[in-house]
């Protein structure tokens, strides 16, 4: 558990009109790789974990982003902080 839950859905453009669908792969086997707790749902993507540690996270998806061609990204964050912890299951439990 950390003191923070961020939903991202990251769009990256291609240069002409390219599937993104890679590049949300790539960028979902980066936050995999990151170490960090997520689930992956089909508009967006929650990770949990320390908020430095996630931001950091998401500085490489959208630098990889543009490694691999897209002329700009758009990342759509949303952001649960709280201090004393946070999980996922703690907001979702009840509906599992």
């Amino acid at each position: 558990m950390g003191n923070s839950l961020i939903s991202i859905q990251i769009i990256p453009k291609t240069k002409n009109g390219e599937s993104v669908i890679p590049l949300v792969d790539e960028a979902i086997s980066i936050i995999k790789e990151s170490g960090v707790k997520f689930e992956v749902h089909p508009l967006e993507t929650t990770m949990e974990g320390e908020l430095s540690e996630l931001f950091k996270v998401i500085e490489k998806m959208n630098e990889r982003m543009i490694e691999l061609g897209s002329v700009n990204v758009i990342s759509q964050v949303k952001i649960l902080y709280q201090p004393s912890g946070i999980a996922m299951d703690d907001l979702t439990e009840k509906y599992r």
